[in-house]
């Protein structure tokens, strides 16, 4: 009794899930053919239609928000993770890689980055890593963890490993002093 009750509500959530037709979600539908047709009636041609249908959204990439530390407001991670910039990268283009971005990793994205409150949007962006990973930006610098740091940690700041200086992230995208 229980697998019948289990496979009836999974039917009906498949069907409340788009499972039925609606004539009228689908515009694009081609109408049913003739129920009868003469050899003197031309059959119609179809013709293209540009689909009406938007182009699904992309999934959203990484979230980069404000969070308050001792060295002001800075840029983190959704997930509390401390964010970095490197101080002998002064174009958007990544110079730490290797041994480099083993304690330094970049924070990728796979979809369009998110911009919390307290953030410009048109300051976020990306930039394409050598293995074609895309590397968020942040006011033209690319951005970073560091490695052996954990959620909500701060330690790296105005430190010099990796042949740079490493510095958290402000909101107007400068280092913090």
């Amino acid at each position: 009794m229980r697998r019948v009750l289990v496979a009836g509500s999974l039917l009906a959530l498949l069907s409340a899930c788009g499972g039925g037709a609606d004539p009228e979600a689908s515009p694009d539908a081609e109408p049913d053919p003739p129920t009868s047709q003469t050899p003197e009636s031309p059959t119609p041609t179809p013709t293209a239609t540009p689909s009406e249908e938007p182009e699904p959204e992309p999934e959203p990439g990484t979230r980069i928000v404000l969070r308050e530390s001792r060295f002001g407001p800075m840029l983190f991670d959704a997930g509390r993770q401390a964010i970095y910039l490197f101080d002998v990268e002064t174009s958007d283009e990544p110079r730490c890689y290797d041994a480099c971005a083993e304690a330094w990793p970049p924070v990728l994205t796979d979809g369009p980055p998110v911009a919390g409150a307290g953030l410009r949007p048109r300051l976020l962006g990306t930039t394409e890593r050598r293995d074609g990973s895309q590397q968020l930006t942040y006011g033209g610098h690319p951005l970073y963890f560091y490695a052996h740091e954990g959620p909500g940690e701060v330690e790296c700041h105005d430190v010099f490993l990796n042949g740079g200086n490493w510095y958290v992230v402000r909101a107007d995208g400068t280092r913090a002093p």
